[in-house]
């Protein structure tokens, strides 16, 4: 309800306006969705069997909210969705810190003005979106910034008392009354400050330098936190997890299609990449692979997670390498390659928390490694498993582009080359574009290309043809040659 001739008390009365606590707002308001089908959290995907019920029957439970898993999980976007359940306006008293219903007022502040003013007391109308607070969980979080402190200024200027409760100042908690509270990463809360809230979860009541208000305040809490026994930082305190009603296990998106959707809405595409570039979906598989490979890698910390942020930025970054080699050779569109995912390796090594194995190999060789087992994983998904002919001893479909390596040719492809050379290069090697129609006739001119690419570095994962790195770009050889010359120069890691 928002009407802008209802400005005093009085004509609030005579409204027939009910109060409602934010609890029973959320409620109500996701009751209406639920029986009119609509979607309760909009953009967020892979959670509608899983967390999103599970939020939803705390919501109707009238419950505080901890949402516990690793990074990158959505969790703070979801608390941020559920400002879209509080009704659109309520009314407060005009001037009051604290949000006052006008109906029930809490603080001195406005309990002294209804006294004094009556009807004509002053009211104005707040928007949801005014009534969501968050707040970072720091090492140097006070109880004075979440509940509040004496203020001797304001003492000083009203010439008070420090006995008199106005000369509080209160902190984020009591001025988030009638809105939803987010503290993100509470572990990292210290243990002391994780104590003050106690009584408001419980009680309602706060405690300030002597000071034992009775607020019964109205504040739907919502607590992120990652596992925490997964961190060294810090722990909720048992007592205060026993206060949040309802804790809420995220987690990672189970399957590739639904990895995809959601790095296909957060993404942020440049137009003109969008017109120029094209990404097929075998470039878009591949990407998310790297992030389900590197969840299981023996590399990479499992503790820590894989942030869903991989992917995105990794979209991101994906598009802007094949922007800038268009740009260097001067062509005006084109399709990403395999060797455009030399881009996405900025977006891999700051995504992951290596152990002690994956420090000694180095982040850039890990993120290498994972783009190769995310090549192995999908090539099955376009081509016949070679590990099938070799159990069954029969012809490979593959056999005539290995012995053609086994001829002592070697094949250089470098990232940056034009699309003309590209498609030149890639048509040198006999029978490479044979086995692509095989399997793929339909496919368009430009992805056929990328599909004999594809091919060679799913050949060379299996260890049918060799592979090695070299300045900016692979070299694909006998595999046997390459076994012979296993002593690379340091230089050809510079660039992938």
């Amino acid at each position: 309800m928002n009407n802008n001739k209802i400005a005093t008390l009085g004509a609030l009365k005579k409204s027939n306006w009910v109060s409602k606590t934010i609890k029973e707002e959320l409620r109500d308001n996701l009751i209406a969705k639920l029986k009119n089908k609509e979607k309760v959290f909009e953009g967020i995907v892979g959670f509608d069997n899983t967390v999103l019920p599970d939020i939803e029957r705390a919501i109707l439970s009238g419950h505080n909210i901890l949402l516990l898993g690793l990074r990158g999980q959505a969790k703070t976007r979801i608390a941020r969705l559920m400002v879209n359940l509080l009704d659109e306006y309520v009314p407060a008293i005009e001037g009051s810190a604290l949000n006052d219903d006008p109906l029930k007022p809490l603080s001195r502040f406005a309990k002294d003005l209804i006294d004094e003013q009556g009807d004509k007391t002053p009211i104005k109308w707040i928007h949801r979106q005014e009534r969501y607070v968050e707040k970072l969980a720091t090492p140097d979080v006070s109880v004075a910034d979440l509940i509040g402190d004496v203020d001797p200024i304001k003492a000083a200027n009203m010439r008070l008392s420090y006995a008199d409760e106005r000369v509080i100042h209160f902190g984020l908690i009591p001025r988030s009354h009638r809105s939803i509270f987010v503290i993100n990463e509470l572990p990292d809360l210290q243990p002391r400050i994780q104590v003050a809230l106690f009584n408001i979860l419980q009680e309602g009541d706060i405690q300030i330098r002597g000071f034992n208000l009775r607020l019964p305040l109205e504040v739907q809490f919502v607590f992120t936190a990652n596992p925490e026994d997964y961190t060294n930082r810090g722990s909720i305190v048992t007592p205060l997890k026993d206060r949040i009603e309802s804790q809420i296990l995220t987690h990672y998106p189970p399957t590739i299609e639904l990895s995809k959707e959601i790095s296909r809405q957060e993404a942020r595409i440049n137009v003109k990449q969008s017109i120029n570039i094209n990404v097929p979906e075998l470039i878009e598989d591949l990407i998310e692979e790297t992030a389900f490979e590197a969840r299981a890698s023996e590399y990479v910390d499992e503790k820590s997670g894989v942030s869903a942020r991989l992917t995105i930025t990794a979209r991101e970054n994906l598009n802007s390498a094949a922007e800038r080699r268009c740009l260097i050779k001067g062509d005006k569109k084109t399709t990403i390659r395999i060797g455009d995912l030399a881009g996405i390796i900025p977006s891999i090594t700051g995504k992951i928390e290596l152990v002690y194995e994956g420090e000694q190999e180095g982040p850039y060789l890990v993120a290498v490694q994972l783009i190769g087992k995310a090549i192995r994983k999908q090539f099955v998904n376009y081509f016949p498993d070679p590990e099938v002919f070799k159990k069954k001893k029969q012809q490979s479909p593959y056999q005539p582009i290995i012995d053609w390596f086994a001829k002592d040719n070697n094949f250089d492809l470098l990232n940056d080359v034009s699309n003309k050379d590209y498609q030149k290069l890639l048509l040198t090697i006999p029978s490479l574009v044979d086995v692509v129609e095989t399997y793929h006739p339909k496919t368009k001119a430009d992805e056929k290309f990328l599909l004999m690419e594809f091919l060679l570095h799913g050949l060379a994962e299996f260890s049918l043809i060799g592979k090695s790195l070299i300045q900016s770009g692979f070299q694909f050889k006998d595999l046997f040659g390459s076994m012979l010359n296993m002593d690379f120069d340091d230089d050809v890691y510079d660039e992938y």
